[in-house]
């Protein structure tokens, strides 16, 4: 059993071993101690911070082992993806081209640098320890984040979108990047990722990526067939996303054109199917034998939590009961509210 929670100082040490390990899947989680430090100082800030419009905060929540306190994952998300400058992806536009004279018209498929996430909201650094086991734990670490913006909505946008990493081969080279990016920052794909950090709002990119549309079918063919196609460590957070509402067809990455998904708060199941139930002590007997999974969530600011908890439907339920351990980890009593959404 886990529980999601804002990240902790106490907390650095098995973030520092959970970054050890290859993550290609995970552009945000910092390498260092020194990195990894500063990132939950900033996440402790943020959660302490009075916040009126979204800026420069970030929320970092890890998932905890209630049965050895052990860190098994972490995930983030971003108050404004702009706040420090300009979020750049690429855009996928259809150029229409029509020559009377010839009675010739086609359609081209181009990528345009953007900016129009800026003001969104980013989802990141999503990441399960052992991955290809992980069960209920990683849907609620992925919609933890979700439901701390649904009980605290004025500290995030109304749109979010999130980047997962694209297709890189062996030795962590990206095609994509060696048809385009390459040409224009002169070094290779990792090389280019230590520099820029994972960051996609540096002005280094709108200084040297190309302004006009590219014309997709001038790339090599190993570059088309990359573009919007996730690395396998990113699958399970691409299939959670897309069962939350994200969608995948708008923007790629400017690296290694790897899909960014997004979506409006409303589309989000997290926001439109959570439910308010009154909590009552100890379970509550089944009466149709039929279980459904919940992850449920408690507090705010920094006393946020989230479980998965299995009962019936709760949709004609004003309550739900919940045992004692799970009533400890939300840090709730009798007569609190939680919210409910299924998993």
């Amino acid at each position: 059993m886990y529980v999601v929670r804002p990240v902790e100082i106490a907390d650095i040490a098995a973030l520092e071993a959970l970054a050890a390990v290859t993550m290609p899947g995970v552009h945000t989680l910092p390498k260092t101690r020194e990195k990894i430090a500063a990132s939950v100082e900033r996440s402790i800030a943020s959660f302490a911070a009075h916040v009126d419009i979204p800026s420069e905060e970030s929320y970092l929540f890890v998932l905890e082992s209630l049965l050895d306190k052990s860190i098994a994952g972490t995930a983030a998300i971003f108050a404004s993806a702009g706040s420090n400058g300009t979020y750049f992806s690429f855009r996928n536009d259809v150029i229409q081209q029509v020559s009377r004279d010839l009675n010739i018209s086609h359609s081209v498929h181009a990528l345009t640098l953007c900016s129009e996430l800026t003001a969104y909201s980013q989802l990141s650094g999503f990441y399960v320890r052992n991955m290809e086991q992980a069960g209920l734990e990683a849907a609620l670490l992925s919609r933890a984040r979700l439901l701390f913006a649904v009980l605290a909505p004025h500290r995030f946008g109304d749109r979010f979108f999130v980047p997962l990493a694209g297709i890189t081969d062996a030795n962590g080279q990206s095609p994509f990047w060696d048809a385009l990016g390459r040409k224009f920052f002169q070094m290779d794909f990792l090389d280019a990722e230590k520099v820029i950090g994972g960051a996609r709002n540096r002005t280094l990119i709108v200084e040297l990526m190309p302004h006009y549309p590219v014309y997709v079918p001038l790339l090599p063919g190993d570059a088309q067939a990359a573009m919007g196609q996730i690395h396998p460590s990113g699958e399970l957070a691409f299939n959670l996303l897309t069962e939350e509402g994200f969608e995948a067809d708008d923007y790629i990455d400017i690296f290694d054109g790897g899909p960014i998904l997004q979506a409006h708060k409303h589309a989000l199941r997290s926001f439109t199917g959570s439910l308010t139930r009154r909590v009552v002590a100890g379970v509550t007997p089944s009466r149709t034998g039929l279980k459904v999974h919940y992850a449920v969530a408690s507090g705010a600011e920094r006393n946020f939590r989230a479980v998965t908890f299995t009962c019936d439907a709760l949709e004609a339920q004003d309550t739900v009961g919940l045992p004692p351990e799970l009533l400890e980890a939300l840090a709730v009593a009798e007569g609190d509210s939680v919210i409910c959404v299924r998993i």
